[in-house]
């Protein structure tokens, strides 16, 4: 059975076919919707505050109680929002959520100091044809050095990963500057990754290099994906990470069969939050 090529390739798109190609297939391809987990609503909550804080406050404005107040803002809209109150948690489990957001917003500034930082934009969509790829991403901040540079700069709200993951997710970032290059015309002189909850900041240099090589990466990627869709053959991959993945009872690791009557049904019905 052949399946329809994805209208676009993201980095999260490209770590989830590499972690599972049938999990890439649900989520990519038959758009089965996966269920709020709290370190998801965390992650949206402390994006909308940083958000908040860089793009409604000029240099000079940016203390942690404007961060703290973009927070407040940010969890009062949230309360509306489907997302939340699909997780079902108790007053006391929301309460703790929100402090644990909290805590990231505040280590922001002991990473960096926002009044320094020469905002460009935030939340930032950019989508780009690449080598025959539609390549799509969104940048959570891109900054300009006093020099004129540009910079990419990545949130994580989770620990700083082992050093093969942190690869992967710096060569997310690198995937960002290759879309700054081809829709700006100009590529960044360095990406950052920010890990709040550590706190730790990882810095790396773009150049034509790992831009090169992240092209053909990602064509190889896009190659495969390809070659998936027209054999109908995503296998699954157990790992690790299979503890977290909500597609478990349509994946034959785990006894299920994604038919398209079983699919069909998990995508009116997604399963709960976990």
């Amino acid at each position: 059975m052949a399946f329809p090529l994805p209208r676009s390739l993201s980095p999260s798109k490209v770590s989830s076919f590499k972690d599972c190609a049938l999990a890439f297939r649900f989520s990519a391809i038959d758009r089965i919707p996966e269920p709020p987990s709290p370190p998801m609503v965390k992650g949206t909550l402390f994006h909308r505050a940083l958000e908040g804080l860089f793009w409604n406050h000029p240099r000079g404005e940016r203390t942690p109680e404007a961060a703290q107040a973009e927070l407040a803002r940010a969890w009062s809209e949230l309360q509306a929002d489907p997302e939340l109150a699909g997780l079902g948690l108790a007053a006391d489990e929301l309460e703790q959520l929100r402090a644990e957001a909290a805590t990231l917003v505040g280590r922001e500034f002991a990473l960096e100091d926002p009044d320094a930082v020469d905002t460009v934009g935030v939340e930032l969509t950019l989508e780009a044809e690449v080598g025959g790829m539609r390549l799509r991403g969104i940048i959570d901040r891109l900054d300009r050095t006093p020099e004129g540079d540009l910079v990419v700069v990545d949130y994580k709200t989770g620990r700083v990963p082992g050093e093969h993951q942190e690869q992967a997710r710096l060569s997310g970032v690198h995937f960002y500057a290759l879309l700054c290059e081809a829709v700006l015309g100009r590529r960044p002189s360095r990406v950052r990754l920010l890990y709040l909850a550590d706190p730790v900041l990882i810095e790396a240099t773009s150049t034509e290099q790992t831009q090169r090589g992240l092209r053909l990466r990602t064509g190889a990627i896009w190659t495969a994906i390809a070659l998936a869709c027209e054999t109908g053959d995503f296998r699954p991959k157990p790992s690790a990470l299979c503890r977290w993945c909500s597609f478990q009872p349509l994946c034959p690791a785990f006894g299920g069969n994604p038919t398209p009557e079983a699919v069909a049904l998990r995508r009116s019905s997604p399963a709960p939050a976990g």
